[in-house]
């Protein structure tokens, strides 16, 4: 045909001199101690994530606490401006006059579903 050409290569045993082994050794010492570093980084990071998630949530909450008393201050101050013997009079007109208009959209929103 085309002229093939067969290589035979033979395997046999591989004497290595002692500073090839010495450096065959230090090598693996030193692949060893990478692996151990990429496992340690591993678990390092997952250790992260998971301070990250519960950091998260706490922040969530705490922003859900925030929002719950920002509420609270506002009805204790529109409370308050009702209670007042009509010195913060315009004050107290306004705040009721928002929350009027608050209910009025909530039933708009209701009769129209």
């Amino acid at each position: 045909m085309f002229g093939k050409t067969y290589f035979c290569v033979e395997f046999g045993v591989v004497v290595m001199t002692d500073e090839e082994k010495k450096l065959l050794s230090t090598f693996e010492a030193r692949l060893r101690h990478l692996i151990y570093l990429h496992d340690e980084l591993k678990r390092e990071y997952a250790d992260l994530q998971r301070q990250a998630g519960e950091k998260e949530d706490e922040c969530r909450r705490i922003q859900a606490d925030y929002d719950e008393l920002q509420k609270r201050y506002t009805d204790l101050k529109a409370a308050t401006a009702i209670s007042i013997d009509g010195s913060d009079v315009r004050e107290t007109r306004l705040r009721l006059s928002r929350l009027v208009r608050e209910v009025d959209k909530c039933i708009s929103l209701l009769n129209s579903k």
